[in-house]
Formats: C-alpha cells, sequence, structure tokens
C-alpha cells in the first residue's frame, strides 16, 4: 500500500469522504495515482445504483462540461470557425434576428459581446444557484424545456451592466456550443472527439442530449476519471499533447487571465475558475495558485500549473449544501502534504 493508498484509507475510515467514487492523479506529465471505490450513482438523475468504480469508469461530469466546452470554443476559434471573443453577441445568432431588431433601443444588450459570454458577465436574468435543478423555475431547467433554447437564452431581460458581475449560465455555453456547432458544420459532440478526444486518445464518452436532441453543452458530457485527468495533463502541457498541440497555448493563457471576481473570493477567466490552496512547507503556508474545472456532485479538474499537478475527482454527492468538502479534502488534505 502506497502513502497515498494509506491516506485515502484514513480519510474514507473518518468519514470525511462520503460517496467519493474515484480519484486520478498526475505529476510532471505522467500519471503517478489512480483509485477507485464502490458507491451509489446516477446519470443525470437517473438511478445507476451502487457501482464498483476505476478510473475508467464512465462518470457524469455535470458542470466540468462548461469547461471543456470552453476549451473547444478556443479550438475553433484557431481555425476561423467561430467569431472572436470581441464579436458583438446578437450578431451571431441571424436564425434571431429578430430578438436584434426588437432591442435596439436597448444600449446594454447592445454591448453584450462573446467575452461576456464567455466570462459569465452577461448581466442578463439568470437563477441556477438559488434554485434547485429540481425545479422548473431554474434558468437551465427552462432553457432546456424552452421550444427553443438559444431564443430563451438571448431574450432574457438586462437587469445590470454586462462585464461587472459573475452570474453562474449555463445558457452561455450553449451559445457557445451553438457557434462551434453552426461553424464547424458539425455537432458538438462530433467536432469535440475530432479535436479534442481523439487527439487525447479518448475513446470513451457519450453526451447526453436535452429535449430537443442537442447535446446538453451545460452539464451533459460523461467521461472516465482517468479521461478528465488526461484533459488536465492536456492543459499543464500548454495545450500540447505527445508532439501535437492539441489546444492553443494563447487560449489557455487567456482563459485562465481573471475577469471577473467570485462572491468566494476567487476569481473566474473564461469559463475556468482560478484561486489558490494552502499547503504546508517546512512550517510555512504556502499558497499555490489552482486552474479549476467544477461540477454538481463533487466532479472537480484540479489544476495547480507551478507544481504541474494535475487532479481529477468523481464523487456521487449530487445537490447536496456540502459536496465540495470531499474534493477539496483530497487535494488539500491527502495530495498535497504527500508531494
Amino acid at each position: 500500500m502506497t502513502a497515498l493508498d494509506a491516506a485515502f484509507a484514513a480519510a474514507r475510515e473518518a468519514g470525511v469522504l462520503p460517496n467519493l467514487h474515484a480519484v486520478a492523479i498526475a505529476r510532471g506529465g505522467a500519471i503517478i495515482h489512480e483509485c477507485g471505490w464502490t458507491g451509489t450513482d446516477s446519470d443525470r438523475g437517473r438511478p445507476l445504483g451502487l457501482i464498483a468504480f476505476g478510473a475508467d469508469t464512465p462518470h457524469d461530469m455535470r458542470s466540468v462540461t462548461k469547461s471543456i466546452v470552453g476549451l473547444l470554443y478556443g479550438i475553433a476559434l484557431e481555425r476561423g470557425l467561430v467569431p472572436p471573443p470581441e464579436a458583438p453577441l446578437l450578431a451571431q445568432f441571424p436564425a434571431h434576428a429578430d430578438l436584434a431588431d426588437a432591442m435596439l433601443g436597448d444600449p446594454a444588450r447592445a454591448r453584450l459581446t462573446l467575452a461576456h459570454v464567455l466570462s459569465m458577465t452577461l448581466g442578463t436574468e439568470w437563477d441556477e444557484l438559488t434554485l434547485p435543478y429540481t425545479d422548473p423555475r431554474n434558468s437551465e431547467i427552462a432553457m432546456d424545456r424552452a421550444e427553443d433554447r438559444l431564443r430563451y437564452v438571448l431574450s432574457r431581460p438586462v437587469t445590470e451592466p454586462p462585464g461587472q458581475r459573475w452570474t453562474y449560465n449555463g445558457g452561455a455555453t450553449a451559445l457557445l456550443a451553438a457557434l462551434i456547432a453552426t461553424g464547424s458544420g458539425q455537432s458538438l459532440e462530433a467536432f469535440a472527439e475530432a479535436n479534442l478526444f481523439a487527439p487525447l486518445g479518448i475513446a470513451q464518452f457519450s453526451w447526453t442530449p436535452g429535449p430537443d436532441g442537442v447535446a446538453s453543452a451545460a452539464s451533459g458530457l460523461r467521461l472516465s476519471t482517468r479521461d478528465l485527468l488526461r484533459i488536465g495533463m492536456c492543459v499543464l502541457a500548454d495545450g500540447a499533447w505527445q508532439g501535437r498541440q492539441v489546444v492553443p497555448a494563447s487560449w489557455l493563457a487567456r482563459c485562465f487571465t481573471p475577469s471577473v471576481g467570485l462572491p468566494d473570493g476567487r476569481r473566474y477567466g473564461w469559463h475556468w475558475y482560478l484561486g489558490a490552496v494552502g499547503r504546508s512547507v517546512a512550517g510555512k503556508v504556502v499558497w499555490e495558485r489552482t486552474v479549476s474545472a467544477m461540477g454538481n456532485g463533487g466532479q472537480r479538474l484540479f489544476l495547480l500549473p507551478d507544481l504541474d499537478l494535475a487532479v481529477a475527482v468523481t464523487a456521487g454527492n449530487y445537490d447536496t449544501p456540502d459536496q465540495w468538502r470531499p474534493p477539496l479534502a483530497v487535494l488539500r488534505d491527502i495530495v498535497l502534504p504527500l508531494l
């Protein structure tokens, strides 16, 4: 038993890792540890029962999906398939030109750009955080149930100046995905497979569609913990994988540049969370910067660039108030002390 195995066993015995499913860790471009346990799970709310998890077991990514769509947008942008971040938002959706015409007198809406979409600072009416996903008033649920999800997102009232405040918004990711699909002439999942997953050797994935049959860009991706880690390893290598540039390094640099503050003190870039975690070094606390993708239930991809460390975590604590505790304990209390 390795030191990491022993640390995970002790933490599970102490009850601090409830329904943790799997963990995969890489450092210096190599996988250094993988582990999994048996726990209950679901597929987008459909109960799956008890599953014996390994690093290669498919798992809901939930909103980690958003960060991966952010990577796909950068790939599409480099190939000239999607408009640049400074492009005006409504002009990119000619099928909804009536919305632009009807809102010409709205100066705040006229200022909306794709950068506001990428940073989730649209300033439009949207509520995913105070209403549970079982409530039809939840904005993501209402979007998925709308006859036209893009019209639903684009027509939300502007309630504050764009660019000033972050509001968690799955609709923003749906807009990015639609532009990728339109520009590439492929479905989101087909574009992802050809341009991100296949280059990384990811052969097993699925992408749950919404009621309209279109892949749910905000939360529908299913990957294994190991394959999520592969994406993290690629990002840490400035977007390169086995000698091939998969994600543009310049796009990653912009994604990881703070755009707006978050209520908890962290920052948000372009579809990625930016923060720091403390670790003890020679009796002193050293703060390591983090780049993270996060999903409901405890899904996490933690990247610590200065340590060349990636940690992928999957868990089944969906919709619970303290779901953040197990993945943070994995990183802060188990992995970092043993580096």
